[in-house]
């Protein structure tokens, strides 16, 4: 990431590992210092132990569930909690999510279940901090190949899939999931809030 931070001149590089205690109190408390003040915010972590992730939601252990639901939930309803004193004027919360919380994708298992989860505690803390004039999302792209991705067995069947079956017959890319997160980061929709919104050609909308 430093290249990429030196590149936008970003005064604010810090680790932040939400498995490791303290971390993500410190970036915050760094933001408080730096900058005193927060706009928006993007969550953009999942993870599933393999063995979670790859056997069926049935059969999933106690520690593999806590560990996918910890770190793919609770990590971003913590930085709604930390954030939410710095967005002194309004803000916005963003938080990545996918199409196999509403309905079953193969493959896609213990996940699913954690993107549910995560999906609605973003309408809690809409209706919680909408007063605030805070806003919150999640983003819902169609399948990208990314290195998350790769971990999805069978990954390249499902985005060939996409690509057959969304109406508009293009696979996302990160340019388009960006400048849709942008427009709700904008003032122009300082109206809308609580909501999924998926960029993904329209797939989750085909049976």
């Amino acid at each position: 990431m430093e290249p990429l931070a030196r590149e936008l001149e970003a005064p604010i590089v810090l680790p932040l590992d939400v498995a490791v205690p303290g971390q993500m109190e410190a970036v915050f408390e760094r933001i408080a210092e730096s900058w005193g003040e927060l706009d928006f915010l993007v969550h953009s972590i999942a993870f599933s132990p393999k063995d979670a992730l790859g056997g069926r939601v049935t059969d999933v252990a106690r520690e593999g569930f806590l560990t996918t639901m910890e770190i793919s939930c609770w990590s971003f309803i913590r930085m709604a909690h930390l954030a939410e004193p710095l967005m002194k004027r309004g803000g916005t919360l963003f938080t990545m999510t996918y199409y196999g919380s509403q309905v079953v994708v193969e493959n896609y298992n213990i996940m699913g279940v954690a993107k549910a989860a995560l999906e609605s505690a973003v309408r809690y803390i809409a209706a919680e901090l909408g007063p605030k004039g805070i806003r919150v999302h999640a983003i819902s792209p169609g399948a990208l190949a990314t290195r998350a991705a790769s971990g999805i067995p069978e990954f390249d069947a499902l985005l060939e899939k996409t690509k057959v079956k969304s109406p508009t017959r293009q696979l996302v890319d990160i340019d388009d999931v960006g400048v849709a997160t942008a427009f709700l980061a904008h003032e122009a929709a300082r109206l809308i809030t609580g909501q999924v919104l998926y960029v993904d050609g329209g797939y989750h909308i085909i049976d």
